[in-house]
C-alpha cells in the first residue's frame, strides 16, 4: 500500500492506495497554514495516524509516502524550501520529519508535478508523451512531461510558468519580481483586477454581494456576476482569460506540448475564461505547434493531487 498527500493552503487531503494505486480511504484534516510549520506538520502526522486507525494498519503496511507540496523544493533532500502558501515556513524537511516519525520510506515533490502525475497515469493525460499541466488556483501551477518523462531542471524548478515575465513594471511578486502571469491569472490576480477596476471608478454587483468589503470578495463571485451580466466580471474574465492566453502561447511555443491540461479551482470559471485563452493561443501560438496540441480540462477533480502523489510514491518505491 501506498500514503499519497497533497499539502494545500486550506486542506490537506491524504489517501491511502492499494497496490495497483485503488483509492482504499481518503480524508482531509485543516492545514492551518496562517500558524507555522510546527503546526503544519503536526496536522499531516495527525492526518496520517487517522488513515492508519481507521484501516486497521500501521506504518509496516504502507511501503511509500508520497506529498506534494507547493513551492520551491530540494526534493533529493526532502526538504520544501520555501511556499506561498504558508507562513512562517522556511527549508522545513518535510521528508525526513515523516519518515523519522513512522519509519517508512517519504518522498515530496512540487504539488503540481504530482497533479500531473495523476492525470498522467489516470486522467487526461493518459497515453501522452508530451503534455503541459496548468493548475489555476490561489496561485498559478504548471508542471511538464516531455518525451514521456517529467521534467525537473538543474534546481526542480522547471515549469515554473507562474512566474513568467509578462508585464516589467506590472504587480509585485512574493517572488521578488514584477508582473509575473500568476499575479494576473489566479484567484489572488483576478481579485487584483477587480480592484483596480473599482478603483477606476467602475462598479459591479459583487459589491453589494459583501456590503462594500472588497477584501470578502472570491473568485467563485466573479463567475457568478458574469453569469448575471454584470459588466465588470465580464471585462476580468476577458482580460484574465487574454493573459492566460499569452502565457499559454509561450508556453506552447517554447514545450511544443500535445495536450494541455487545465486544472484547478480556478478552471472551473470553464469556457468563461478559455474562450478568450483560446482566441489568443490561436492567433499568437505558432502554426505548427498550435495545430499539435489540444487544451482540455483535467479529469480527477480535486483529489488529483492525493492520486498524483500516490504515483509518485509507487515510482519512488520501485526507484529502490
Amino acid at each position: 500500500m501506498y500514503i499519497g498527500i497533497d499539502l494545500g493552503g486550506t486542506n490537506i487531503k491524504l489517501g491511502l492506495l492499494a497496490d495497483d494505486l485503488s483509492v482504499i480511504d481518503r480524508l482531509k484534516v485543516p492545514t492551518e497554514s496562517e500558524t507555522n510549520s510546527d503546526t503544519v506538520m503536526a496536522n499531516l502526522s495527525y492526518g496520517i495516524q487517522q488513515l492508519f486507525i481507521t484501516n486497521h494498519i500501521s506504518a509496516n503496511d504502507v511501503q511509500t509516502i508520497g506529498i506534494g507540496v507547493p513551492g520551491q523544493m530540494d526534493i533529493q533532500k526532502g526538504l520544501s524550501i520555501f511556499s506561498p502558501n504558508f507562513s512562517n515556513w522556511a527549508n522545513v524537511p518535510v521528508a525526513q520529519l515523516i519518515s523519522d516519525e513512522f519509519q517508512t520510506q517519504t518522498v515530496i515533490d512540487n504539488d503540481v508535478r504530482v497533479n500531473l502525475y495523476g492525470e498522467w497515469q489516470f486522467g487526461a493525460g493518459r497515453r501522452k508523451q508530451d503534455v503541459l499541466m496548468v493548475t489555476l488556483g490561489t496561485g498559478f501551477g504548471a508542471a511538464v512531461i516531455a518525451g514521456g518523462k517529467m521534467q525537473y531542471g538543474r534546481s526542480d524548478s522547471a515549469g515554473e510558468m507562474g512566474h513568467m515575465s509578462m508585464h516589467h513594471h506590472g504587480r509585485p511578486c512574493a517572488c521578488g519580481n514584477k508582473g509575473c502571469l500568476g499575479r494576473y491569472v489566479s484567484a489572488r490576480g483576478m481579485l487584483w483586477t477587480v480592484r483596480d477596476h473599482l478603483e477606476a471608478g467602475e462598479t459591479t454587483i459583487m459589491t453589494d454581494w459583501v456590503n462594500g468589503d472588497v477584501s470578502q470578495l472570491t473568485a467563485h463571485m466573479i463567475s457568478k456576476a458574469y453569469d448575471e451580466g454584470d459588466p465588470l466580471a465580464k471585462q476580468v474574465m476577458q482580460e484574465t482569460g487574454e493573459e492566460f492566453g499569452y502565457g499559454l502561447a509561450n508556453a506552447i511555443n517554447l514545450y511544443n506540448p500535445e495536450r494541455i491540461i487545465v486544472g484547478g479551482g480556478v478552471a472551473q470559471a470553464g469556457e468563461r475564461l478559455m474562450a478568450p485563452a483560446r482566441e489568443i493561443v490561436a492567433t499568437h501560438a505558432l502554426k505548427t505547434a498550435r495545430e499539435a496540441c489540444d487544451i482540455v480540462m483535467a479529469d480527477l477533480g480535486p483529489w488529483a493531487g492525493m492520486i498524483g502523489a500516490g504515483v509518485y510514491a509507487k515510482l519512488k518505491h520501485e526507484e529502490k
